[in-house]
């Protein structure tokens, strides 16, 4: 689909070394690999405290797992999704923007969630004429 663009922070936070980190380790994922996302967000509830990550934040990366189409993830696929905040905080059960915001910060800081910012910071997907989408910016999944 696309290579990704440098990622930038939001609000008045700083990139970090692990923010780049995390961005190269979603890079290097193996395309045969298959994952079950409901198994592996399983999986991260269960070493949710070894992560560090609330019980809140958890439910912002359940509500961005929701709209990925796919149950089974492979590293072939893109795995962006590109929600607006209103309709990530309608699935996150009306949770309100500013602790939307809040939470998104505490994923991508642990390594969860990798932001990918198009440049006027817009969440949004560029289709071709097939339909397919060759260039999408918003919340990568993959790390």
């Amino acid at each position: 689909m696309q290579s990704h663009s440098p990622t930038t922070p939001f609000g008045r936070r700083s990139l970090t070394l692990a923010h780049v980190a995390s961005q190269m380790v979603a890079t290097e994922r193996p395309p045969e690999k298959i994952v079950h996302k409901w198994k592996i967000f399983h999986a991260i509830c269960t070493a949710r405290p070894r992560l560090g990550v609330s019980e809140r934040a958890l439910s912002v990366l359940n509500a961005l797992l929701t709209f990925h189409p796919e149950t089974a993830l492979t590293g072939e696929d893109d795995l962006i999704v590109f929600p607006s905040n209103h309709q990530l905080a309608r699935r996150a059960h009306g949770m309100p923007a500013s602790t939307l915001r809040r939470h998104l910060a505490v994923l991508v800081d642990a390594g969860l969630i990798v932001r990918r910012d198009s440049p006027n910071g817009k969440r949004y997907a560029r289709k071709d004429d097939a339909g397919e989408i060759e260039l999408a910016f918003g919340f990568d999944l993959s790390p």
